[in-house]
């Protein structure tokens, strides 16, 4: 027996010394998976996207996949293709670019289809597939300087009476998505003619006589200062609309019929302005014409949801101590069971018989297609795209810590070391701030932040779910709220404090690193972090609110999180008490800024004011700055520039 153990131990450590480390390049060779559709039938249609990064261009096929793992390759090129529904049974209709084309899964036969190469999105049918409806960008307000001077054909300029002229990533070009109803996709009607509101389509009822979708009926600075979102209801017969949500003035989104008919559910947020707000499940019944919120007993959120195919369940995926989990809701009683258990991510959910069917990711590996056992909650992996890779790849192990806060509650921190990690080695360390600010630090997987590729290059990571993180109940997530200096700093600090009295942490090698409110964090605590850091990295992150109310486009999250405009009597305290700029002072790190310039969220001046003052103050800073990426880098070659400058730096500076 001792002689079969030494060999066993020294077949594993050969196996583990041809292993490498997880790098860039590798990161980036990997598959992305992703349902993009299920048949009423079970047939599971995926997508799996990878990335020439020498192209600087992705390619996306698709595939079939059983339940019992068959799988079956649709598509075959260096192009991108989407699953947009199934016309029967056996034959899916896909798109490629504004072309579509059908696949019959029999035959295995693809077939391009006739199309007036406009451009459509949310495609669905009815059941009967009898009718159709989409949405496509209508244009209805003038805004281009040729729309109004098109004598100056050659004029670039925007002229805006109004608010909410960029958002995200984009400036308004006038154009809004309209919903087209009809009994094919050339032969539809624009349901919201004249209406300069942005409209999204969702299911039609079962017997084929309504269509539900979401809009949030407001214009221009009215828009950016409200999240009030709301439920319609098309009959085809009639062509009236009635508004199902007057009453609620927060987020109603995501609307689905029940497959009986008899019920209507969709999400819904009870505050104004609060885009972070629980997000509940209400149903409408149709014979009462009343509405009941079914969740709100449950002290948590609601991601998304579907119906069971016999209407008396919904199954839903939430948050739960900082992983997200299948669960299910009888509608007649209210009661909620967890179907799924373990430190793993789903991100998707569809019903497949008496299974549950979904992409499922942790902080070590990419997303995956697993089908899950709805009475017992056994989970079973269906694809296994990068399991080779992997196979090839040194992990390090994630350790779930629970942590003492200032407050005496206890928080869920995250700890990932480096792989083959030595506990008589000190290794440098990094705290990771969390964006959002309402963001669970739960077990995803970035191509990005990745905790791996950090722990690869003999790093340790503790990411904290600090103050204002999802899944710990409603009052944990809402106490970030107009506290954005106070308590979730605190809880930063309690975590690095602890992890750091590890006699493998290097205590004169500690970092801080985040993106957006994260970036905000290390702005943040470069002002008082009392010399516990070496090093810091912001990405797009706030560094003055008074600049950042005054540049943002949806103006509803500053006034519900910092509290309000700067020029109000009395001030929101945060201007003065949580505002970086104000610390500037203190700033004794090196740090490195990065920032897109497409940036509208927390646009890039942010970082260009941090740079300068660090700059100016002497201090060893550098701006890595991406002219055509937005709050994320999102280019392949762009996206590797990051991971390397990202890993320069730290090597320069801890």
């Amino acid at each position: 027996m001792k002689k079969l153990t030494c060999l066993t131990v020294l077949i594993a450590s050969l196996i583990m010394a041809q292993k490498q480390n997880l790098t860039p390049e590798t990161l980036w060779s990997l598959g992305r998976v992703s349902i993009d559709q299920v048949s009423n039938g079970g047939k599971i249609i995926y997508g799996v996207q990878y990335f020439d990064v020498k192209e600087n261009t992705s390619s996306r096929n698709l595939y079939s996949l059983s339940l019992d793992g068959e799988k079956q390759q649709i598509t075959d090129e260096k192009e991108k293709n989407s699953a947009v529904y199934f016309q029967e049974e056996n034959l899916l209709i896909f798109s490629k670019g504004d072309k579509f084309f059908s696949y019959d899964l029999k035959l295995k036969e693809t077939k391009e289809l006739p199309s007036d190469g406009a451009e459509r999105e949310g495609i669905v049918f009815s059941k009967d597939k009898k009718f159709t409806a989409f949405s496509r960008k209508i244009k209805e307000e003038k805004v281009l300087g040729t729309d109004v001077h098109t004598d100056l054909e050659k004029s670039n300029a925007k002229v805006y009476d109004h608010l909410m002229y960029r958002h995200w990533d984009s400036w308004s070009d006038g154009k809004f998505n309209h919903i087209f109803v009809g009994t094919s996709l050339e032969n539809a009607e624009d349901i919201n003619k004249d209406e300069k509101f942005n409209s999204k389509t969702c299911s039609f009822s079962p017997d084929g006589k309504f269509l539900v979708y979401q809009s949030k009926k407001l214009f221009g600075t009215s828009d950016a200062i409200s999240t009030n979102t709301d439920i319609y209801l098309y009959d085809l017969a009639s062509k009236k609309t009635t508004n199902l949500t007057p009453d609620n003035k927060g987020y109603d989104t995501a609307p689905l019929f029940s497959p009986d008919g008899k019920n209507l559910a969709w999400l819904s947020m009870k505050t104004d302005g609060y885009e972070a707000d629980k997000n509940d499940i209400k149903i409408y019944d149709f014979i009462t014409k009343k509405t009941e919120n079914l969740t709100a007993d449950w002290d948590n959120t609601v991601e998304t949801f579907i119906w069971s195919k016999d209407s008396k369940k919904i199954f839903f995926i939430a948050g739960i101590n900082a992983t997200e989990q299948f669960f299910e809701l009888d509608v007649k009683t209210r009661k909620i069971r967890q179907i799924t258990l373990g430190q793993h991510d789903y991100t998707s959910i569809y019903q497949v018989g008496d299974y549950l069917v979904g992409g499922r990711e942790d902080i070590n590996h990419a997303s995956e297609i697993y089908k899950v056992d709805i009475k017992t909650g056994r989970q079973t992996k269906l694809t296994t795209v990068n399991d080779e890779a992997y196979s090839k790849i040194n992990m390090g192990d994630v350790e779930e810590r629970l942590i003492t806060t200032t407050d005496g509650k206890k928080m869920l921190v995250w700890v990932i070391f480096p792989p083959n990690f030595d506990k008589n080695k000190k290794y440098p360390t990094l705290l990771y701030c969390q964006g959002g600010p309402q963001s669970a630090v739960s077990q995803f997987y970035s191509f990005r932040w990745n905790f791996q590729i950090m722990a690869a290059n003999d790093y340790i990571i503790v990411a904290p779910n600090r103050r204002g993180l999802p899944s710990f109940g409603v009052k944990w997530n809402e106490e970030i709220s107009g506290d954005w200096g106070g308590q979730a700093m605190r809880d930063y600090l309690s975590a690095i404090d602890e992890v750091a009295k590890e006699p493998y942490v290097d205590k004169d090698r500690l970092g801080a690193v985040g993106a957006s409110y994260g970036g905000y964090s290390v702005y943040y605590l470069a002002g008082i972090h009392n010399h516990r850091f070496k090093t810091f990295i912001a990405h797009c992150g706030v560094f003055d609110l008074e600049s950042m109310y005054g540049s943002t486009e949806e103006v509803f999250f500053p006034n519900y999180d910092i509290g309000g405009a700067y020029w109000e009597v009395p001030q929101p305290k945060a201007y003065s008490t949580f505002n970086p700029i104000n610390s500037v002072a203190q700033w004794d790190t090196p740090i490195m800024i990065i920032e897109g310039g497409n940036d509208f969220r927390v646009p890039y001046t942010q970082g260009l004011e941090a740079f300068q003052a660090a700059q100016l103050r002497g201090i060893k800073s550098r701006l890595l700055f991406f002219p055509d990426e937005s709050h994320w880098v999102q280019q392949a070659q762009n996206s590797l520039l990051w991971q390397k400058e990202f890993f320069k730096w730290l090597k320069e500076t801890l």
